[in-house]
């Protein structure tokens, strides 16, 4: 049975994602070149491991420690997705808050989990009066594909820190 529900801050260390496996086989990605958005051959392989999820599992805990909010997604009890938004606004008119994770594991991509997560992080966004999720999105054909469906478009205004953070990912922005 799948439950989502707010982790606290106490879950967050590297057993919680013990069931959880971020691989991803990337062959294609997005560049904007000359201002129009293409598809070039980018290949690489995304495997974490311990390192990157205990920087992950501290990540997490600042943003809880700032406001924010995490969402797990737990099928029979164990993590299988989650998803952060940070509690800072900005944009000209302060409309956005950053979606700063999502994250299905493999097992799992295609079962709605992310899109459940997705909407949950939006509810969240909304009750704290923001008009929009800001999403530095990576910029594989497959996650960019998840982050269409769920309505996502270009960011009208691009978060620079972001950019200078990671220039090759899509800046996305979604309704709340």
């Amino acid at each position: 049975m799948l439950m989502i529900r707010e982790i606290v801050t106490q879950e967050l260390d590297i057993a919680l994602f013990s069931d959880f496996h971020r691989h991803q086989q990337v062959n294609q990605c997005w560049r904007k070149v000359n201002g129009e958005w293409i598809v070039v051959d980018n290949p690489f392989t995304e495997d974490w491991g311990e390192r990157e999820y205990r920087y992950l599992a501290a990540c997490l805990q600042n943003t809880i420690a700032a406001g924010g909010v995490v969402y797990g997604a737990f099928l029979d009890g164990k993590l299988k997705g989650f998803a952060s938004v940070e509690n800072t606004f900005f944009g000209i008119q302060r409309q956005y808050l950053e979606l700063s994770s999502i994250h299905v594991s493999e097992d799992c991509r295609g079962s709605g989990i992310g899109r459940k997560l997705m909407e949950a992080a939006k509810e969240w966004a909304k009750r704290r009066g923001a008009r929009k999720l800001y999403i530095s999105a990576h910029s594989s054909v497959e996650s960019q594909a998840f982050y269409r469906a769920m309505g996502c478009r270009e960011a009208e205004e691009y978060n620079q820190a972001s950019v200078e953070k990671e220039p090759c990912d899509c800046q996305l922005e979604l309704s709340v």
